[in-house]
């Protein structure tokens, strides 16, 4: 199998620093224009499927893939980005005020966090094994992509390379990057990652992981 990951293009919320979670907060122009660059720069890679977030900022950047490449995307609920419960719509330097244990905690060791009213990342990775479980003995020989949010990208990304959840930070994922890897003889080998090549020419952009 061959596998793209890709982070949803940016909103405004990217652009301020607001925790997004699952509020569903819409592509901005900058986004917009992103997805249409990821959607043109794939557009000869013959896919057998797109699946998307729910949200739409990842179904808006996998519409406009899905129309250069003529696949219809497929809603995959458990592509949504991890829950962040009360840090939702809420200013990353608030956050940083309101929260400071928690916050420090995120920083330091992601694997323990837990967000009141959401989830923690050990559980975002477990839906994720479980869907991936289920894409290899479906689309095994083919080429799938799957267009999410930052840290379900970077939990994804940890789990195909044996990372435990402490390599989170370590791993950066700006709007609209691409990641792929390829399955051979039962291994994940990572041929890409945060690639934003086809981004360069765009105004307005951040490389920020945020």
């Amino acid at each position: 199998m061959n596998l793209y990951i890709i982070r949803h293009g940016q909103t405004a919320w990217n652009k301020e620093e607001v925790f997004r979670g699952t509020k569903d907060i819409p592509l901005n122009e900058v986004g917009l224009r992103e997805a249409e660059a990821v959607g043109s720069y794939l557009k000869d890679t013959p896919f057998d499927a797109i699946y998307t977030s729910p949200l739409s900022r990842a179904t808006q950047t996998a519409e406009a893939l899905g129309r250069a490449v003529s696949v219809e995307p497929v809603v995959e609920p458990n592509l949504i980005d991890l829950n962040f419960g009360s840090w939702q719509g809420v200013l990353h330097e608030e956050v940083k005020k309101n929260y400071p244990d928690l916050y420090r905690t995120w920083i330091d060791t992601p694997e323990k966090a837990r967000f009141p009213e959401g989830e923690s990342l050990q559980e975002v990775l477990g839906r994720v094994d479980t869907l991936m479980e289920t894409l290899l003995g479906k689309h095994m020989g083919q080429t799938i992509a799957l267009v999410s949010h930052r840290v379900v990208c970077k939990v994804l990304i940890c789990s195909l390379l044996g990372l435990g959840l402490d390599h989170f930070w370590q791993i950066q994922q700006s709007t609209a990057c691409l990641n792929r890897f390829r399955y051979k003889n039962g291994n994940w080998i990572c041929e890409r990652l945060n690639s934003q090549c086809h981004l360069e020419a765009l105004e307005g952009r951040t490389t920020a992981d945020f």
